[in-house]
């Protein structure tokens, strides 16, 4: 199991990658850190044309009932995976 030091260093690192991952990768990394740090998504559903806030809410709706715990491992083993690229 990934400490909350663990999961908060990846997040640091996150912000200091030389390459931008995709954007499916970006995606996931949003709703796992989501449901790391709030639990399950508990907003509506963005509407309009909001592409980007739909895209968001949509990565992090996928992960509902799924652990903190458990996110923040996912997001830690994602992190060191681009960080060793």
């Amino acid at each position: 199991m990934v400490t909350q030091e663990e999961f908060e260093n990846a997040v640091a690192k996150s912000k200091t990658l030389t390459e931008r991952p995709s954007n499916e990768v970006l995606l996931q990394l949003y709703g796992l850190y989501k449901q790391a740090t709030e639990g399950d998504v508990s907003a509506e559903r963005p509407g309009g044309f909001d592409f980007k806030s739909i895209a968001k809410w949509d990565a992090w709706f996928k992960l509902k009932g799924t652990p903190p715990e458990v996110a923040r491992g996912e997001y830690v083993r994602i992190m060191e995976q681009l960080a060793s690229k």
